[in-house]
């Protein structure tokens, strides 16, 4: 990212500890007086990192660790390296940080794996509400706090991921969350007479076949995946969502078998016999991306990490990419689930608790960097952190906002034309969390981990199970779930 694209860092308070205590995975208590200090400096710089309290006797250099995914807008991984370092260098003495990346869909694997070992990373970063993680890491309620007494709330979209109303516990602490839109090939649709693409899932069905007709060449109209990938986790929930159908219900009671869901399952069948192929049914989450750049797919749900490496490349297709809200279903609604919610979480075995979480403050303090880092694929998670330094913070929330708006309306970085982003701008009206109309829970988290809405789908599709019997057994997992985290108290 150009340089000219940052605003400018605060300096990092020095200091030989910080105001969290790693003696156990609770914050430690914090004098008044000490309090006083961080306010009085916080209130003095509002961008300023969590402020270090002084304390007695030196400490040996440290060392941060950090696991990422791959971004898939590897630009982002660029900046996020160099930016974690500059923040250990600025500290006296420095702190070494270590940034690891690995691959999504090998993020809750690893994760698995570093709690039986009970020893991994400080910092662990996921893609999804990771809930099914809640019993193994520190409760993040002093640092949303703190996030919120500089820039504002955080959005309801992501606490609704990030916080267990049961327990009471911050599992997690979202910096960004994701769009998820309609991706189209402007050109395709037009010829069909849909030049803004489809509207709703019917649209989608009728344009997919009419697609199949009028362009041979392209082998799959609809590109949307039944397999167990996040883009097919995704992608089945949002045409759920828009039938009326869920998981479960506002009290997390699983509700999955009803008329709404048959309803929901029976247009996948179709969408699938008549519009898309057999190779959706083993995609990964890079194949929707491939196949649209190589135009042999004319719609995706996706972010717009298949527009960006288009744009990077060079490739004729960017200019085709147009991007729409999510289809409405037989009934109005209007639902897709955050492309990617940004969660960090922090081991109650990591021995660097206070520095993680300083890390994270100042993260987020520098929010505006990461989303143009990131080309506007990541969104604030408080969206109060991408306003003017110079805000009050009673007005951040709603002048960040603006920015944002304003950045979709006019692209940065480029866009053909400019305003082709706009319809990100008012993805909150449209974007809802995993385990809607509920939170995200652990139950919830383990039924996304083994993608029992997509094999609902794909076996329905496939006529390996009828569709009440994909229902049937779709239910089945879905209780011996509920029931093994409702017997550990951690879901209603």
């Amino acid at each position: 990212m150009d340089s000219g694209m940052e605003q400018a860092r605060a300096p990092v308070a020095s200091s030989s500890e910080s105001a969290f205590s790693v003696a156990s995975s609770k914050p430690a208590t914090v004098s008044r007086r000490e309090f006083v200090k961080v306010a009085a400096a916080g209130a003095a710089a509002a961008a300023a990192p969590f402020v270090w309290v002084p304390r007695v006797g030196a400490q040996a250099r440290r060392t941060l660790t950090i696991l990422q995914w791959s971004h898939f807008v590897p630009a982002y991984d660029v900046w996020f390296d160099r930016f974690a370092k500059e923040w250990g260098a600025a500290h006296n003495p420095p702190i070494d940080v270590v940034v690891d990346h690995i691959n999504f869909a090998d993020l809750v694997p690893r994760a698995t794996a570093e709690v039986a070992a009970q020893q991994g990373h400080d910092l662990f970063m996921f893609i999804s509400p990771p809930a099914a993680f809640e019993p193994e890491v520190v409760d993040m309620a002093d640092l949303v706090r703190e996030a919120e007494r500089r820039h504002g709330p955080i959005l309801d979209l992501a606490k609704r991921s990030t916080y267990n109303p049961v327990t009471g516990k911050w599992f997690g602490f979202s910096d960004n969350y994701v769009p998820d839109p309609g991706n189209y090939l402007k050109s395709v649709w037009e010829a069909i007479g849909m030049p803004d693409g489809p509207d709703t899932w019917e649209d989608l069905l009728e344009g997919g076949r009419a697609i199949r007709q009028r362009f041979p060449d392209i082998q799959i109209p609809v590109g949307i995946g039944f397999s167990q990938d996040i883009d097919s986790n995704m992608a089945t929930r949002a045409i759920m969502w828009s039938f009326g159908a869920s998981v479960q219900d506002e009290n997390s009671r699983v509700v999955i078998n009803s008329p709404e869901t048959a309803r929901a399952l029976e247009f996948g069948v179709r969408l699938f016999r008549e519009a898309m192929s057999p190779a959706v049914l083993s995609w990964n989450a890079s194949s929707n991306n491939q196949a649209f750049n190589a135009r042999q797919t004319a719609y995706i749900l996706n972010s717009i990490s298949a527009y960006r490496t288009a744009q990077d490349n060079q490739l004729p297709i960017a200019d085709d990419t147009y991007f729409c809200d999510p289809l409405k279903g037989p009934t109005g609604l209007q639902w897709a689930s955050e492309h990617v919610m940004g969660v960090y979480v922090i081991w109650r075995f990591s021995t660097n608790q206070d520095l993680a979480k300083e890390f994270l403050l100042y993260l987020v303090d520098h929010y505006r960097d990461a989303v143009l880092a990131s080309k506007l694929y990541n969104f604030p998670s408080f969206p109060g952190s991408v306003a003017d330094p110079s805000t009050p913070v009673a007005q951040k929330p709603d002048g960040g906002s603006r920015w944002i708006a304003s950045v979709c309306d006019r692209d940065p970085f480029g866009s053909n034309p400019p305003d082709k982003l706009a319809a990100l701008k008012d993805a909150l009206k449209w974007s809802t969390n995993v385990g809607h109309p509920g939170t995200a829970n652990p139950a919830i988290g383990e039924v996304f981990d083994t993608f029992v809405l997509p094999d609902m789908f794909a076996k329905a599709a496939t006529g390996q199970l009828s569709v009440r019997d994909a229902i049937l057994e779709a239910e089945r997992r879905c209780i011996e779930i509920f029931n093994k985290w409702r017997e550990r108290g951690l879901i209603a």
